[in-house]
């Protein structure tokens, strides 16, 4: 057997424990990474980042929806206490959303798909331990982390001028105050972020590790995580002290986020099985065992799926307590002979008829290799709101994907980076019972040419 001294020792219980601290604590650095966003578009605690047009490149967010606006209340409750969302009433608009901790597990729905069910909503966000009295007409969310945010969609009825500025008018309906100031709130603080590169990207190396510093310094220990301390402790994260390694220290945490990389990326491509429907390549990008814990705060004492958590939230974002009543999501990195898609080809979809939602559906293409959106491309999707999109006689609608559009079908053309490859994600928002009971199923992306 190998004897090791004791700074060999020492080093490897740090790449060790490094390696899991990135697995852990990838949802809350994901959250803490799209603050850091915010704070760099000039926003703060307590206010709404939104895009008053549907998102271009610049929004650098994992797996984003180019075809809706977004609003982000981020919330700390710390100093200001309960925060209130005021959810406006479905009258002229409707906005589909989900308030998540620090961690990115539901606290609830809001919208028609939510506890308001569309007649509109004041959503108390309580602190830890919160004890106080919460109004009769709010809806009360206690939380066990301080920070969170929501991720609010105003639901588009086109893509034409007019619909993206009705959609941005009634999401800036949406009021968001300190409950201590509910007798008369003052205005909400909405930032525009629609021409700022807004990137929380998941940086493997150094800065993952600062990032986890930052939640494990605002936040409280949770039960389900106290035996991350000493693990944390080891690598130089520790509640009240300052997280300052030195370089050989450095350079062990660097490769250890590298290391956590390989393995999420193989992890990754086991997402995929099985598919949602058998003998196909889409499938949701979770895990049961993770949506059920997401969706319940962790509620079962014999579950705690960090490896699948982890893989989730290294290509995505926030968690609806009710997945399925308001947006389904099906994913695919593979054609339909199995091959990973490669940017400088050509594919097609084939969107059946009579898709199985009462608002839209989208396809929408990410860079294989940082789940964003392809920088520096004119647009990223091509959904059932697309003014200019061409149906074929029967109802269905071809998707194209590649460096060029195929001659004649530039409407219905989706461009990709030749230099890399790529993944398609196929939202249905409003999804029917055609989707679950499986009568209608979306067919596997074909290469062609």
């Amino acid at each position: 057997m190998k004897q090791y001294t004791p700074d060999e020792l020492a080093q490897r219980t740090v790449a060790r424990r490094a390696v899991e601290a990135v697995i852990w604590g990838m949802p809350a650095v994901n959250f803490d990474l799209m603050h850091q966003a915010l704070v760099q578009a000039g926003g703060a605690w307590n206010q709404v980042a939104y895009w008053s047009r549907p998102v271009d490149w610049k929004n650098q967010t994992l797996t984003p929806n180019p075809d809706t606006i977004y609003l982000m209340p981020f919330f700390n409750t710390r100093e200001a206490g309960p925060m209130v969302l005021e959810i406006p009433p479905a009258d002229g608009g409707a906005i589909t959303g989900s308030v998540d901790d620090a961690w990115q597990a539901a606290l609830e729905d809001v919208g028609p798909a939510g506890v308001d069910k569309g007649k509109g909503g004041r959503y108390a966000i309580l602190p830890p331990g919160y004890t106080g009295a919460v109004p009769a007409d709010c809806i009360a969310m206690p939380s066990s982390t301080y920070t969170g945010y929501a991720l609010l969609r105003s639901n588009l009825d086109s893509a034409s001028d007019a619909d993206v500025a009705k959609a941005v008018a009634y999401g800036k309906r949406v009021k968001f105050y300190p409950l201590a100031q509910a007798a008369k709130p003052p205005a909400t603080t909405f930032v525009d972020a629609i021409d700022i590169v807004f990137d929380s990207t998941i940086p493997y190396d150094l800065r993952f590790f600062q990032a986890l510093d930052r939640i494990v310094q605002q936040e409280p220990w949770l039960q389900r995580d106290r035996a991350m301390i000493d693990p944390l402790k080891s690598i130089g994260i520790e509640q009240g002290k300052p997280f300052s390694p030195d370089a050989a220290t450095k350079a062990i945490l660097e490769e250890a986020a590298r290391e956590a990389h390989a393995w999420l990326e193989l992890k990754y491509q086991g997402v995929f099985e099985p598919p949602f429907n058998e003998g196909s390549h889409w499938a949701l990008p979770a895990s049961p065992a993770v949506v059920e814990a997401m969706q319940t705060q962790f509620a079962r004492v014999d579950s705690y799926p960090v490896d699948g958590r982890a893989t989730s939230y290294s290509m995505a974002y926030f968690s609806a307590r009710h997945l399925g009543e308001g947006q389904f999501y099906l994913m695919t990195i593979v054609d339909k002979d199995g091959h990973p898609f490669d940017g400088g080809g050509s594919y097609r979809l084939t969107v059946p008829p009579d898709a199985p939602v009462s608002r839209y559906w989208s396809a929408t293409v990410y860079d294989r290799a940082t789940h964003a959106l392809i920088r520096n491309q004119t647009r990223a999707s091509r959904s059932s709101l697309s003014p200019e999109l061409r149906k074929s006689a029967d109802g269905s609608v071809d998707v194209y994907f590649g460096p060029r559009p195929p001659a004649g079908k530039e409407s219905n053309w989706i461009p990709t980076d030749a230099n890399g490859q790529f993944e398609v994600l196929f939202r249905l928002y409003g999804p029917q019972k055609a989707l679950f009971d499986k009568t209608w199923k979306l067919p596997d992306i074909e290469k062609v040419g």
